[in-house]
């Protein structure tokens, strides 16, 4: 009978997965023994220690029920859900870069007309969205399948709000036969992720902050092209370096350009200030091999 010490113990859990079926999930599995292991050596952790992780993944899975999912909020916050996101999109240069999708997209949203306004009578200061779809080559891309969400101006998506009976600043379009899309809305303010569970927990201990830097959701599904999830943020917002999810980029960073009262491009008449962003997508062609 073998005696397990922390000399040999590695080598004798991977030694039980030499005869699992599936070689892939035996990969998996190794591997996070042999990193859980050295990170224990590492650390040293007391008992103390070990049973408040434990507690902590406990909690974790206690509270994603529903449509809270916290583990993907922890996910999140150790920026693994980025670096996956980045192992599945290597993208060339030329292409529009990927982040995350966030909790708030809705699927199967109805197509809108290009012009509408978003906002439904939300508060805030108007925003004119003017952007194009092309591919990496600079061809512009018609009938692209493009979801937009965003917050509002308390910070709030649709589905945190009880008082809502529809929808309100998400829609889905396509790109006319120049790759354009148009539509209003209103300028997307900064927002916490979920703080109140053990994700926040982590956070209050380590100083960190839970808001998200304002943006614009956007997906965008062509055929033969690679689905592009992205968002665009707002500059000079204050939370741009501290994103609690890691989701910033530069390339995705715009000034949605101040413009003062009157017409609009689409002669729309505006007595007050509103914002303009412009913005040129670009679509990475699907590797058929």
């Amino acid at each position: 009978m073998e005696s397990f010490d922390e000399t040999n113990i590695t080598a004798s859990v991977l030694d039980r997965f030499q005869a699992t079926p599936d070689p892939r999930l035996a990969q998996i599995l190794s591997s996070i023994v042999r990193h859980l292991h050295a990170c224990t050596r590492e650390i040293e952790p007391t008992f103390e220690e070990w049973m408040a992780a434990i507690q902590f993944l406990t909690r974790t899975g206690q509270i994603s029920v529903g449509g809270r999912q916290e583990f993907i909020l922890l996910s999140d916050t150790l920026g693994l859900s980025m670096l996956i996101d980045a192992i599945n999109n290597r993208l060339p240069p030329q292409a529009t870069q990927t982040t995350v999708l966030g909790p708030f997209y809705l699927p199967d949203q109805p197509v809108l007309a290009h012009g509408v306004d978003l906002a439904a009578g939300a508060q805030g200061t108007p925003l004119y969205v003017d952007v194009q779809f092309q591919s990496v080559g600079g061809k512009p891309l018609a009938d692209v399948t493009v979801d937009v969400w965003q917050s509002d101006h308390e910070g709030f998506y649709d589905v945190q709000r009880s008082d809502l009976e529809h929808t309100r600043l998400r829609g889905r379009f396509l790109s006319d036969g120049n790759g354009r899309l148009r539509f209003w809305t209103i300028m997307p303010t900064a927002y916490p992720i979920p703080y109140d569970g053990p994700v926040g927990d982590m956070l209050k201990a380590t100083n960190r902050s839970p808001w998200r830097p304002a943006h614009l959701h956007f997906m965008a599904r062509a055929p033969a092209y690679r689905p592009l999830i992205t968002h665009i943020f707002v500059a000079g917002d204050k939370y741009l370096r501290a994103d609690p999810v890691f989701g910033v980029k530069a390339s995705l960073i715009d000034d949605f350009p101040e413009q003062a009262a009157g017409v609009a491009p689409d002669g729309r008449r505006l007595t007050g200030p509103w914002r303009k962003l412009e913005f040129e997508f670009r679509l990475q062609a699907e590797d058929r091999a």
